[in-house]
This record gives C-alpha cells, structure tokens and sequence, in this order.
C-alpha cells in the first residue's frame, strides 16, 4: 500500500466484504460436510481462511481497522484453545505491523511538515520504517545533536481512514462479536471513536510522553523514552531497543515472561498514581523488555506510544480499591452498596448481594493471593463463564452497567489481563495492589508514593545503575540555537526543550 486508501466507497467496501467473504466460505463449508469431509476438519479449514481474510484486509486497510485489530488482539487468550490456533498468529502480527508507507511519500511528509530542509535536523535518516502500526509509522535516524532517535510519521489521511472506518466496523459488530466470548464489540468500537482525535494530536502525545519520561527518569524498572523534538504530525522520541512483548509471548523463558508481566502490572498501578495518567493502549507492540547479563530483578519495561491516556489526576479511583478489599473479605452488602453509588448498578435494577459477591471472587482471584499464574485457561474459563447464558454469571452480568468515567480503565485491564494471560506470567501481583491502588490495603490508604519519589531501598548487587544521560548540553542550555544552528530551525522550535536527562537507547 502507498498510502491510506482515503476514498471512503474503497474502504468501506473491503470492510463490507468481511460478512460476504465468511457467509460464502460458511456455505462451501457445508457443502464439503455433505460431499463427506469431517466437520473438524473443514471448520478448521474456514477458521483459518476466515482470519487470514479478516486480519489482511484489517492490516492492509490500517486506520481504525488496524486499530481495532490491535485492540482486539490482546483478548486473543479467551479464545477457545480449538479455535485460537488459527487466529493467533494472525492477530500477533496486528500488534506490531503493518505495510509500510513508501519513502518518497514519507520524505514528502517529512517536508510538508517539518520544512523542506528536514534533512538537517538529521544526521542520518533509514528510509526503511523500524514499525509500522495503526495511524503511523515510525523511522530509526541520528538526530543533529548524535542521539539516535524514533521518527514517528502520521499517515496522511489518517484522521478520516480512523473516523471512516470505525463507523463501518461498527455496522459489522455482530460478525466481529463471537470471536471473543463475553466481550461486547460495539461499546470498545464507541469508545475507540471517542478517542480519535486525542491519539491523532501528537502534541498531547508528546506532553504525555514527557510527563511520564520525567516522572521515570532513572527509575530502576520502568523507561519512558524522552521527547526530543514535535511538529504537526510528526514526533521524535529517543531511540529505545529491547526485546519487543509480542516476541516474550512466542517464545520468551518464563522468568522473561514473569518478569515482564510483573512490570507490566507495576506500570498499569504505579503510572496513574506518579503521573497522574493512564497509558490507554496496552497492546504488546507497544513495550520492550530491556534485560542486561545482571539477574532478572534487574530487567527494566520499556514503554512507548502515548497516543491514548486516561487523565486520572488522582490516580486511579479509590473506589476499585475499596469494593476489591470488600469483595475479598466477603462484605457482600458493602460491594453492592459501592457499585450502586459509583453507578455500576443502576437505581433501578435489583440484585442479590450474595450472588454479586459470587460473579466478582473468580475474576479478582489475582488480587486474594500472594502470586498468581495468569494462563489462558484461566482467562477461557472466565470468558465462557460470563458469555454462557446458561450461567448465573451471565444472566447478572447483563444487569450491570459501566458508567462513562470507567470505560478506558475497564477497557485497560482487560487488556492488561489479556496480555499477562498471553505471556503466562507468574508473579506477586497482589503486592503491586497494596502498594499502589488506594484504598486497597485498608479504608483510607492512599496507596501509592509521593510523585517523584523513587522506590524504597537500593538495587541488588549485580544490577547495573540507571542509564547515563544520553542528551547533549544544548538540550538544556538557555540559548541551544547559540550553539546548534539547526537549533533554529522550525520543527525544533516548536519542540520544547528537554528537561531532563532521559534514559540511553539500550536495552
């Protein structure tokens, strides 16, 4: 693909084919079951067929497609184990790829939007993109100043291709629907749409990334890469290696997978209390396990793409802490009584506090135990119990509601679970509660550090210190275009200046 398809009657119609192409291989299907071939082997054969069909045309399309492909791909674990096989590898490649953009059109886009003489702020610039996912790509080059740096490039188009096509997914939600029991496939579509426009805006992007880049600065478990330049479209971030997620998921060892899914879950409790944000788009594409010859303790999270936050000034709503310690200590009638008034039960709906005590316990039975192994039979086995309408489970499940103000932390953590699930990690989870999410630990506990403060204790013999400062001396002198002409030049002007001193691109 040399660009976005922009013409709405050519995108809406490959994602209008979806139904007809499944309907059409349904009904061959049936017809090799009559001619004598066993139903597993030809409902084998249509799975298969049927996500090779859905993930191409969602790739290739990108926009909202491909991001909803990403979205989508992290609930891959609740898929029944006879049909996840033929999904999976097609999902996993929607977490961290997509056909790329060509470089004329890249270099075009470069010029249009940082000035024609873009080159100079380059040492160097690879023409072949490092990443390619929903709404842009992204190009390893030196920056003028020696860093080695991320070139994240919007595609042109993208802002009508997004809107274009999550308007279409949402016609098709019911095709979409079945392939992760107990999801609803329209609402997470909604919610999608509603955050377009933040994800398009790279300059709340990069006020995001900053916020956590200082935040992080020199932590001992967590990086954020930090911003060094932003211009309409374009952001260029300090080049991070490291062990991409999706690659700990295929073929990891454990202790990678524990370790990664350790910091995953400090992350998705720490971030909102230091930063008072929620990074929105857990997918795997978007973190890197920096690992060095010292013991795994030591192994750090990288974390990109800032496109999509939660504004949680407070952190993370005290009310998920209280209902979780009520519901693990049996207060059934105290659950209840905080999920009426947080409005995940409406006025109206009547319901037995004992047998909401009885949905919730199988779901936060990471947070009753001191180390939890997140499978995807555990997932399975949580999905299936919600979706069955013969369950208890469901029947009470469609009486709850999800208040506004908690669809992006809902939709986080079941992504967050769905990616631990994927890793099949083993770790103290329920430590990283108690230390992080207020009133978890007991009525009143605020649950978290002071912003800024770094963990208690130092690091183990053996671990190597934090990252020296990669950043030149212009990045935080008064006048940099005193001392770097390419300093004056537009795009860096409008980037506001480092404040601080980030971590090495290692890894």
């Amino acid at each position: 693909m040399s660009d976005l398809p922009r013409k709405a009657m050519t995108r809406t119609a490959r994602l209008a084919a979806l139904p007809l192409g499944i309907a059409g291989r349904a009904t061959l299907g049936l017809g090799k079951r009559i001619g004598g071939r066993s139903a597993e082997v030809v409902t084998a054969e249509l799975q298969q067929a049927t996500a090779d069909q859905l993930f191409k045309v969602l790739g290739e399309l990108k926009g909202g497609a491909m991001k909803f492909g990403q979205v989508l791909s992290v609930f891959e674990a609740a898929l029944p184990e006879e049909v996840a096989g033929p999904y999976r590898a097609a999902l996993t490649k929607l977490q961290d790829a997509a056909p790329p953009m060509p470089a004329a059109k890249v270099h075009a886009a470069l010029a249009e939007r940082l000035g024609e003489d873009w080159r100079g702020l380059f040492l160097e610039f690879d023409d072949r993109p490092a990443a390619a996912a929903s709404i842009g790509q992204v190009h390893r080059a030196v920056w003028h100043d020696g860093r080695t740096v991320a070139v994240k490039v919007q595609y042109p188009g993208a802002g009508d291709a997004l809107l274009a096509d999550l308007s279409q997914l949402s016609r098709v939600a019911w095709l979409l629907g079945p392939l992760i029991p107990g999801l609803d496939i329209k609402p997470l579509i909604t919610e999608l749409r509603e955050r377009v426009a933040e994800e398009l805006d790279y300059g709340l992007e990069a006020q995001a990334q900053r916020r956590h880049a200082e935040e992080f600065a020199g932590d001992p478990e967590i990086v954020v890469p930090g911003v060094v330049a932003q211009s309409d479209q374009v952001l260029v971030s300090e080049w991070m290696d490291g062990t991409p997620l999706a690659e700990v998921i295929a073929s990891g060892s454990q202790e990678e997978r524990d370790r990664a899914g350790q910091l995953l879950a400090r992350f998705l409790f720490a971030g909102p209390s230091r930063t008072g944000l929620l990074h929105a788009d857990p997918h795997p594409g978007n973190f890197r396990l920096l690992k060095d010859d010292g013991p795994v303790e030591g192994w750090r999270l990288g974390v990109l793409d800032f496109g999509t936050v939660d504004r949680l000034p407070g952190g993370l709503p005290a009310p998920i802490g209280a209902s979780l310690r009520m519901a693990l200590a049996g207060d059934a009638a105290g659950v209840l009584a905080m999920l009426r008034e947080e409005g995940f039960v409406k006025p109206s709906i009547e319901l037995d506090p004992d047998a909401v005590l009885d949905y919730l316990v199988p779901i936060i039975e990471p947070a009753a135990v001191e180390s939890f192994h997140f499978t995807r039979a555990w997932m399975r086995a949580q999905a299936a119990r919600i979706a069955d309408p013969r369950s208890p489970a469901y029947n009470l499940g469609k009486q709850l509601n999800l208040p506004p103000s908690y669809l992006l932390i809902h939709r986080v953590t079941l992504s967050t679970i769905g990616v631990l699930c994927q890793l099949g990690a083993q770790a103290p989870f329920r430590a990283e509660m108690l230390e992080w999410l207020p009133e978890f630990a007991e009525p009143g506990s605020a649950g978290k550090r002071p912003a800024g403060k770094r963990p208690a204790g130092k690091r183990p013999a053996g671990k190597r210190p934090a990252a020296k400062s990669t950043l030149t001396k212009d990045a935080t002198a008064k006048d940099p275009a005193a001392k770097d002409p390419a300093a004056k030049h537009p795009a860096a002007k409008r980037s506001a200046p480092a404040r601080r001193r980030g971590p090495s691109a290692e890894g």
